[in-house]
């Protein structure tokens, strides 16, 4: 199993970026998917998180500019971020706890990460 996400790059404040994270692989089902960022530095932090059903849930720095989605036919998770400030720089990763098949466990699988970079 693989998350390969994408998406990042450099954008001016208050620009937007769209963030994609695909999974693949042998999976039986997917359960809650999450986005993290990791600034210089500092520790990982949740930013938006989604559970199959479609339920959300947003660290409180990005209430109201970000938004998180997925297409379950797909396997695939989206960040939309707008507004974007200084402060959301970093590197973003992908999370999703999945099960390969019906009698293997839940298990944790992180994407390699995407840079974002807002910049004037």
């Amino acid at each position: 199993v693989q998350l390969q996400a994408s998406g990042g790059g450099l954008v001016q404040p208050g620009g937007s970026l769209r963030l994609s994270c695909a999974a693949s692989g042998t999976i039986f089902r997917i359960n809650d998917m999450t986005w993290y960022r990791q600034a210089p530095g500092k520790q990982r932090d949740l930013v938006a998180g989604i559970t199959t059903g479609g339920s959300t849930d947003y660290n409180d720095s990005v209430k109201g500019r970000f938004t998180i989605s997925r297409d379950n036919a797909e396997n695939t998770v989206y960040l939309q971020m707008n507004s974007l400030k200084p402060e959301d720089t970093g590197v973003y990763y992908c999370n999703a706890g999945l099960k390969r098949s019906r009698w293997t466990p839940v298990e944790a699988y992180w994407g390699q990460g995407t840079q974002v970079t807002v910049s004037s």
